[in-house]
């Protein structure tokens, strides 16, 4: 982990990307997602032991550089990979989202220190019993936040929403942040927006008389991926930004940004940031 400047960007990071491949984070010293993406990236670099390396660009004092690559927001995250710009990720991510970022471009960490592998065959549990199940060993663990989140993400598949919000919240900070918790937020909000929707045929009729109807194609995403279509739904948020990137304060980019945290797929999020990224800088 590095600071880079204009003066030396090309070798440090351009030429150096040709070696290993260099995180760039375009951060600022009021900006309070930076403080907290921070050391998310420091454990990592440390942690991968030199899969890559992280140049740090404080935007306040590198204007120019920033300008370059036309940074509008901050934290800004920027992966240059054999010479060239790999891909690029406006905001902050979770420590679980860094680590899928990583994978998807084959930055591992070292041999030793990687996770013990999951088991991926194990047989789908029914929702409904498992909200039973957790409720029971709540009776015996009250005190048991994890069993809390198992709970909500229960709650979430069986149309338990409020129960589950009240259960997210009363989380501690440590479990909050967790992967599964942010990607239980990020729903909720997706189901939010839903309440009192039109349903999906209302929304495709009003598209396919206006196009440019960014209301309709919204409320149509977002109820297409919670339906799990989400390359459909990302389309959909996709062509907002491409017909008005400053619609409704920027809610193209915001529901983006927040449909990658609910879609599992990484290999479709990673192809919808970088579509993302091709229509913003």
């Amino acid at each position: 982990m590095f600071d880079a400047g204009l003066a030396r960007f090309e070798q440090d990071v351009l030429l150096k990307s040709k070696e290993v491949p260099v995180l760039v984070d375009f951060w600022a010293t009021w900006c309070g997602p930076c403080q907290t993406l921070g050391p998310i990236l420091e454990k990592l670099a440390g942690e991968y032991g030199g899969a890559f390396l992280v140049a740090k660009v404080d935007v306040d004092q590198e204007r120019e550089l920033g300008g370059y690559f036309q940074i509008r927001s901050v934290p800004t995250m920027v992966l240059f990979k054999d010479g060239q710009m790999a891909d690029h990720i406006p905001g902050a991510l979770s420590e679980g989202q860094m680590r899928q970022f990583l994978a998807h471009h084959g930055i591992e960490p070292k041999p030793a220190e990687q996770a013990p592998p999951v088991d991926v065959e194990a047989a789908p549990v029914d929702p409904h019993a498992e909200v039973v199940r957790l409720r029971h060993e709540l009776q015996d663990k009250p005190d048991d936040d994890g069993l809390k989140l198992d709970l909500a993400l229960a709650l979430l598949k069986t149309g338990g929403d409020a129960e589950a919000r009240r259960l997210l919240d009363a989380l501690p900070a440590n479990l909050a942040q967790d992967d599964r918790a942010l990607r239980a937020h990020a729903r909720l909000e997706f189901m939010a927006i839903l309440r009192d929707a039109p349903p999906a045929e209302t929304l495709e009729a009003a598209l396919a008389t206006d196009p440019g109807d960014l209301r309709a194609r919204h409320l149509l995403a977002v109820r297409r991926i919670l339906e799990g279509q989400a390359a459909a739904g990302l389309e959909h948020l996709l062509e907002m930004l491409r017909r008005d990137r400053g619609y409704a304060d920027g809610l193209p980019r915001k529901a983006l940004v927040e449909a990658f945290r609910i879609v599992e797929d990484e290999d479709l999020v990673g192809t919808y940031r970088r579509k993302m990224a091709s229509l913003l800088f």
